[in-house]
């Protein structure tokens, strides 16, 4: 799993890279398109054609029949029950192509949740570093700072698990790598000082394949770590377009689907 994060993280950050400083719903336009036509061609190639098609002309016929049959109340409920067969029939011929979507865009989700999914750190303004250690455990946390970082607080420990948290504070622009001592360990964190669109990573977990599902944008830390968690505090982005504004996944979402159904007719698909 690391390896492909590697690989996508790597892909993601070069496709990105020319949107970097133009606002981020210009980058994520470009990548929803990429991921339009990719459905599309990977639905054109899992689906059956012939029958998504058959079975919206019966739907498209079913219609029909209502409209035309408006004052036959029996001919009316005959055609809802086929209506509600066929439909019943499309979501069957869908399922296919779902399954076989649904990974890729996970990990494309996963992957844009940390380009766009949080706000950079402001220069000047603390953050919230968090250590927390595996239950039981004894190990002294203390961190080497780069320059250009600085510590806002004292270090304070954790309320309920082993571990402690600090307050820093970026004093300038850049992307840095804290230092963390875990006992005889070393770990490194990354923070970002940056209101590009850039890569930012909130949590870096212990090994496991959900954690490296979910948090791709870091390795994980050494399985042999007493360490379980480090978290930097960073605020959650929300798109706006002409004032109104959404998380970017719904945006994604949105964008994605429309896209797609305009680009059906050039691929020769039939969603």
């Amino acid at each position: 799993m690391s390896l492909l994060n590697n690989l996508l993280g790597g892909t993601f950050d070069l496709l990105l890279l020319p949107f970097r400083s133009l606002p981020p719903m210009v980058g994520l336009v470009v990548v929803s398109a990429l991921c339009s036509v990719g459905m599309l061609l990977g639905y054109r190639a899992t689906s059956n054609q012939p029958a998504v098609e058959a079975v919206k002309r019966k739907i498209a016929a079913g219609l029909f029949e209502i409209r035309l049959y408006n004052d036959d109340i029996v001919a009316i409920f005959r055609a809802q029950g086929a209506i509600l067969r066929d439909n019943l029939r499309y979501l069957g011929l869908n399922l296919v192509p779902m399954v076989f979507m649904m990974a890729p865009f996970v990990l494309i989700v996963a992957q844009l949740q940390f380009h766009y999914g949080y706000e950079g750190l402001e220069v000047d303004t603390p953050v919230l570093l968090q250590v927390t250690l595996a239950e039981g455990s004894t190990a002294d946390v203390e961190l080497d700072l780069p320059d250009g970082v600085r510590l806002d607080a004292p270090r304070v420990a954790m309320p309920t698990l082993p571990g402690a948290a600090w307050r820093l504070v970026p004093e300038a622009a850049g992307s840095y790598e804290i230092g963390i001592r875990v006992g005889d360990e070393t770990l490194t964190k990354t923070l970002v000082a940056d209101s590009r669109v850039t890569r930012r990573s909130p949590n870096r977990l212990a090994p496991g394949f959900l954690n490296q599902l979910i948090y791709p944008a870091e390795a994980p830390l050494p399985a042999d770590s007493a360490a379980i968690a480090i978290e930097l505090h960073y605020q959650e982005r929300e798109l706006s377009v002409l004032g109104f504004g959404m998380h970017w996944l719904i945006w994604f979402f949105i964008l994605t689907m429309a896209l797609a159904f305009a680009m059906k007719g050039w691929f020769g698909v039939t969603i």
